[in-house]
């Protein structure tokens, strides 16, 4: 008969129990990362379903990584909006401006 596959949530589930100890060891704040981390994977779980990789915490870590560069590139957008396109005006030190 066909083999079962544990659903990939279960098994995002069973990495992060595997990895509570770690968790536990971290600083509260670096515990909130941590949890924003797994509910980045968790975002795009279908993803990782479909890779049916043998290691599930490559597509775990993927997953974590693909969500922060859409945030990285999302902030670049905002602060490219916010900044001036003449931020500095280049003047010799000895130069006085004329009006």
């Amino acid at each position: 008969m066909g083999r079962t596959v544990t659903p990939f949530s279960i098994v995002l589930s069973q990495e992060e129990g595997r990895l509570k100890k770690f968790r536990r060891a971290l600083r509260a704040e670096d515990r909130r990362h941590f949890d924003e981390l797994f509910e980045h994977a968790r975002r795009n779980i279908q993803a990782a379903v479909q890779a049916a990789a043998p290691e599930p915490m490559e597509s775990i870590f993927l997953l974590m990584l693909i969500e922060m560069q859409k945030e990285i590139q999302e902030l670049k957008a905002r602060l490219g909006e916010a900044e001036p396109k003449d931020r500095f005006a280049l003047v010799a030190p000895n130069e006085e401006t004329q009006d």
